[in-house]
């Protein structure tokens, strides 16, 4: 019979695999963004991966610093590029 420890450190496996591979998802498609906004909340997901990965290796409390900090930076950071970016209201841009 399998015990409980080989059940539980199956599914803690099978969580870290998930995290890392959705961290090096978001990650490259920051990288590969054309979209300010879209890269930012990728960047935003990817530090929630972190973060998760933190908390998965016992690190509480750098995985709560984690999300204050930087994903409260990077929603600053939205902010300011949404406000400062121009962007034409109403159509297409060249469309007259």
């Amino acid at each position: 019979m399998i015990g409980l420890e080989t059940i539980g450190s199956a599914l803690e496996m099978a969580v870290f695999v998930i995290l890392a591979i959705a961290t090096v998802f978001f990650a490259v498609f920051v990288v590969t963004a054309k979209d300010i906004v879209r890269a930012g909340l990728s960047l935003i997901m990817c530090m929630f991966g972190i973060a998760a990965l933190y908390v998965l290796l016992n690190a509480q409390f750098l995985g709560i610093i984690q999300i204050l900090v930087y994903i409260g930076a990077i929603g600053v950071l939205i902010l300011f590029a949404v406000m400062l970016t121009k962007h034409e209201i109403g159509g297409e841009p060249g469309e007259d």
